[in-house]
């Protein structure tokens, strides 16, 4: 449904997706991954974390998990 938007100031963007009215579709433009340890993406204000033995073994078969080729 269309819609009408007001004045808009957007003073920071960092990595969303903005939208304004009717859309298709909605396409990633980057993406990411990372692996960590036990007790290594722990967030607070007092955290205490006791790892025996810690290893972050990773066996990745797919190629490509998620292409942005062609997202434009």
């Amino acid at each position: 449904m269309p819609s009408i938007v007001g004045p808009v100031q957007i003073v920071n963007v960092g990595g969303g997706t903005i939208q304004f009215g009717d859309t298709l579709f909605i396409s990633p433009k980057s993406n990411t991954k990372s692996v960590t340890g036990a007790g290594a993406a722990n967030t607070g204000g007092f955290v205490i974390t006791n790892n025996g033995l810690s290893a972050s073994n990773v066996l990745d078969t797919n190629l490509i998990d998620q292409p942005t080729i062609g997202n434009n």
